[in-house]
């Protein structure tokens, strides 16, 4: 099987050398796409190259052969920074040797990767790039890697050296050794219960020089790879003898559209191999929507103030933006000169706030008597004024109707911190009576999921929640959320602590246990308030069923300046372990936990959001948890947290410490219409009951979003 499959595909790159079109794609210097490795990243097959796909890629590649099946999810994080999560199915070996715990499922291995640029290419010199494969894992396909590449015309050269796995073959000399003779040894297997960074091992131990070459062909869904493998596959982590009958690996990449990738390649000259990587962009991802025409600006009204203030023009108005512009007002004033007319109230449509203020201010200026000159729109949440949007009437008219060539709409926006005392200053011509009402209510299904188990390797519950928001006075609510089964496997997870050593009270191990109680189940049930103290300072105390695990009481106190990239909180909850056994009851596990957060959006990273918990987790143990967001230009945000404690990698159990990584979506998205609103997916690597927080369901930083938007 060996050489038809050569020849078949150095005839292919002979034919297309000779084509036509060959010089002019030479000569051109092409941009080719890129493709990934076996492994999942930006790569060759077996080795990476120190190429980034687009920023905001994001793929998902499954590769298949004998001995191994991958499957990983690759995201272009920065222009800079490729991270991926895999899981290798080891075909040849089980989870565990006790087929009541595991069945017979095939052993599955976790991997975190990244990738980072050191030297972008230019003309004379190449790209140049760093790397980890399974840098947090059991350490069973751990290697590290420095990669350049050079793009001559439809060709793509790419020369590297690997360590660990990427370094088997040991062809060369470790050049570390010559710094330290502790760069000469690597040690085998991994520390502790895996999960762990082996700062130790990186760059250490057998190194070997990989390379290869990638061709554009003139066909411009195919190309063509020829690489030199630095793995002698000997010792593999399949446990079976795996035969290299030579070094050489070649393939071929072909693109059935934008979106979706076939690979094919002969590997270690007597195996075939085959994959496909499905790709979207996180950056560009969007929905078509019905287009919603904007109000056109009409002649100045004329009406006076007394006809405008008046409560049946104000309602009309008052609807009229809600219908355009999807702003929800509770309060409207004028300032003493009639100047400035103050509304309060919060953007409820449109993610982007330009727009909605946009459409805001187009009605306004048809509806307003022309002595008003501004129109301030004010965010509340409840009474707590947020951040203030003033819209000077002049400039934005100009800018509306073109009346000057470099004219913008957005230059006739000014975005200020409110005056508190306006609210209590001034008397407002319009505001609803606040009057109690039915308890809103909706209906939302969610996918839970989680990848890895023994039991089986995905898990679901696809499960219908249903939450209820009743407001009793200005920024105190009564929520509640219940739960209802619809499909599940979640019944074959049989993990059980008990049967290990563990020093620890569980607090979140006991999942099953939670899951297999009914079909019907009550996640929270809550009353919380939250007040403003100053323009800076805000608070809440909240109480009941915080989450579907604990109940109790707690409050926060949050410090978050207008327009700054930083916030700090601190909230504390005295709480106790709901029952699994009833519905309302509790169990005899008890616990203070609480946290000092700092919020920082830093400028070197833009559209990032970074936190840092530090405090007392529900198992008694103290540490700190990091958590790393970052908004794409879509509205997608991906997000990575990781939680260290002064437990230690023996007592928290396997994977060492808490971690996990998220993607939140927001719905507009998904379908045709426009919503601020948002779900997210979550994956954690295994739960344990180490470094893991309260979930409240209401936080300060995220009720006070209008301070310094993110999301």
């Amino acid at each position: 099987m060996k050489y038809p499959i050569t020849y078949i595909l150095v005839a292919s790159f002979a034919l297309s050398i000779n084509t036509a079109n060959a010089k002019q794609w030479w000569e051109s210097g092409m941009q080719s796409r890129q493709t990934h490795s076996d492994f999942g990243g930006v790569g060759l097959m077996q080795t990476p190259t120190a190429r980034m796909d687009n920023d905001g890629e994001f793929s998902f590649t499954y590769y298949d052969n004998e001995e191994y099946r991958r499957m990983a999810l690759n995201l272009q994080l920065f222009p800079w920074l490729e991270t991926t999560i895999r899981y290798n199915d080891i075909r040849t070996r089980l989870f565990s040797s006790d087929p009541d715990f595991s069945n017979d499922q095939t052993y599955k291995d976790r991997g975190v990767d990244i990738k980072a640029r050191l030297l972008e290419e230019s003309y004379w010199v190449p790209e140049l790039s760093v790397g980890f494969r399974d840098m947090a894992g059991t350490g069973k396909f751990a290697g590290e890697f420095i990669a350049a590449s050079k793009r001559v015309g439809a060709f793509d050269f790419t020369l590297g050296m690997g360590w660990g796995y990427l370094g088997k073959n040991g062809n060369i000399s470790n050049p570390f050794c010559d710094i330290s003779d502790t760069f000469c040894e690597r040690d085998a297997g991994f520390s502790g219960t895996g999960g762990s960074f082996e700062v130790d091992k990186w760059f250490r131990g057998d190194a070997a020089i990989f390379g290869g070459v990638e061709y554009q062909t003139p066909w411009p869904e195919l190309i063509l790879k020829l690489e030199y493998d630095s793995n002698n596959y000997l010792n593999e982590p399949a446990l079976v003898d795996v035969e290299q009958s030579s070094p050489w690996n070649i393939g071929a990449d072909y693109a059935i559209s934008d979106g979706v990738q076939l690979k094919l390649s002969y590997e270690r000259g007597n195996t075939l191999m085959f994959g496909f990587t499905l790709r979207t962009n996180f950056m560009t991802l969007g929905q078509l929507k019905p287009h919603k025409p904007k109000v056109a600006p009409e002649p100045p009204a004329q009406r006076s103030i007394d006809e405008f203030t008046d409560e049946e023009a104000a309602t009309k108005v008052r609807s009229e933006l809600w219908e355009e512009s999807g702003t929800y007002v509770t309060r409207m004033q004028l300032t003493d000169d009639n100047q400035t007319l103050q509304l309060y109230g919060r953007q409820a449509r449109y993610r982007d706030h330009e727009e909605g203020t946009d459409r805001a201010a187009r009605v306004l200026i048809n509806q307003t008597p022309e002595q008003v000159k501004v129109f301030e729109f004010i965010d509340t949440s409840g009474n707590m004024q947020l951040a203030s949007t003033r819209v000077d009437r002049g400039e934005f008219r100009v800018a509306v109707e073109r009346r000057k060539f470099d004219s913008e709409i957005e230059s006739s926006y000014t975005r200020v911190d409110p005056n508190l005392n306006d609210w209590h200053n001034t008397e407002p011509f319009y505001e609803p009576e606040s009057a109690l009402t039915w308890p809103s209510f909706k209906l939302t299904p969610v996918v839970e999921q989680s990848f890895g188990n023994p039991e089986t390797f995905y898990m679901y519950q696809l499960k219908l929640l249903g939450r209820s928001s009743f407001k009793l006075a200005d920024n105190t609510y009564i929520r509640a959320t219940f739960g209802a089964n619809l499909l599940t496997n979640f019944d074959e997870f049989n993990f059980n602590v008990d049967s290990q050593d563990s020093e620890l009270p569980r607090v979140r191990t006991y999942i099953r246990e939670y899951v297999q109680q009914s079909d019907i189940w009550l996640r929270d049930l809550q009353i919380s308030h939250m007040e403003q103290i100053s323009n800076d300072w805000y608070a809440s105390i909240y109480g009941g069923y915080l989450e579907r695990m604990f109940g109790g009481v707690g409050g926060e106190v949050l410090y978050r300046p207008f327009d700054k990239n930083y916030a700090i909180g601190v909230d504390i909850n005295a709480v106790k372990q709901r029952s699994f056994e009833s519905h309302l009851g509790f169990r005899d596990y008890e616990t203070i936990t609480g946290h000092v957060t700092g919020y920082w959006k830093p400028e070197f990273l833009p559209d990032t959001l970074l936190r840092v918990s530090a405090g007392r987790f529900l198992a008694k143990d103290n540490g700190v948890q990091v958590a790393f967001e970052h908004k794409f230009d879509s509205g997608m945000i991906v997000g990575a947290y990781a939680a260290k404690t002064n437990v230690s990698a023996e007592e928290y159990g396997e994977g060492s410490f808490t971690k996990g990584f998220y993607i939140s979506i927001p719905f507009d998205l998904m379908i045709m219409g426009n919503t601020t609103g948002r779900g997210s997916v979550g994956w954690s690597p295994l739960t344990r009951d180490g470094g893991q927080m309260l979930h409240r369901s209401t936080s300060l930083y995220h009720s006070t979003e209008s301070r310094n938007p993110f999301y």
